[in-house]
């Protein structure tokens, strides 16, 4: 079964509405990822990602993909290197809330939102919460990392710190997903100069409370991390434990029952 949300005619598309079916939203961004990884990293990850776990669904559960949302906010100092959109925080809500009432006026009622750019959460966080007052849909906002984090930690390469940005784990999914990597223009730039007992500047570590990463160290190329620690293998099995988790919470999901 084809998964395009934008490949169905609205005939077509009636059925799945009449079906229940899950709609998959990739919202992700395109900004610098050091001189070794495509701007479109984000946008590739949320976009592979959103395929697999459609394809899985659809043997069980009728599930749409939703073109990616490729454009949205990144923080001012990434401006230091060519290629970052900076959408304001407050469309890049708007536009979101308004994608997602869109489908919601359609009729359907189960959305998964795959937050694959590490500054949206809260943006996300609240448009959904609107949407939930305002059609009484109660949409799921998930992100990748904390579906491979546990696996993540028994494999990594690097230290706490080698994984935030341009990283471990994105250049090792970039290399499983089969996309252009040039290795001999990536440096390690680990966050090593802040850590506590509350907080670790790494995608997987410890975080009792919220700081940008960006303004903890200044990085000399636009990665914060450890790519040279990266491999193939480690972004298939980060891809496998992602395929696997991300299926079960859907199906979680689905069953939800809202009031």
């Amino acid at each position: 079964m084809e998964i395009e949300f934008i490949e169905k005619t609205w005939p077509e598309l009636e059925e799945f509405i009449k079906s229940n079916a899950l709609i998959i939203l990739p919202v992700a961004q395109v900004e610098e990822h050091g001189p070794h990884l495509p701007l479109g990293c984000d946008t590739y990850i949320g976009t592979e990602i959103g395929k697999l776990i459609s394809i899985e669904l659809n043997k069980e559960i009728p599930t749409l993909l939703m073109p990616t949302v490729w454009a949205g906010y990144s923080p001012k100092k990434m401006l230091k290197w060519p290629g970052t959109m900076r959408i304001r925080t407050k469309v890049i809500g708007d536009y979101v809330h308004d994608i997602i009432a869109s489908l919601c006026e359609m009729g359907f009622k189960k959305i998964v939102v795959i937050d694959s750019h590490g500054q949206h959460r809260g943006l996300l966080e609240v448009a959904i919460r609107e949407i939930a007052d305002e059609y009484n849909t109660y949409c799921a906002l998930t992100n990748p990392v904390t579906l491979f984090a546990e696996k993540f930690s028994e494999i990594r390469k690097s230290a706490i710190g080698g994984t935030t940005h341009a990283c471990e784990y994105e250049t090792s999914l970039l290399m499983a997903f089969g996309y252009k990597i040039d290795m001999s223009k990536a440096t390690d730039e680990d966050i090593l100069n802040f850590k506590s007992e509350y907080y670790t500047a790494d995608a997987c570590g410890n975080k009792k409370y919220f700081i940008s990463t960006w303004g903890l160290q200044e990085s000399k190329s636009g990665i914060y991390g450890a790519p040279l620690k990266s491999s193939k293998e480690t972004g298939e099995i980060l891809i496998k434990e992602i395929v696997t988790n991300y299926t079960k919470l859907c199906k979680e999901y689905y069953k939800i029952k809202t009031f």
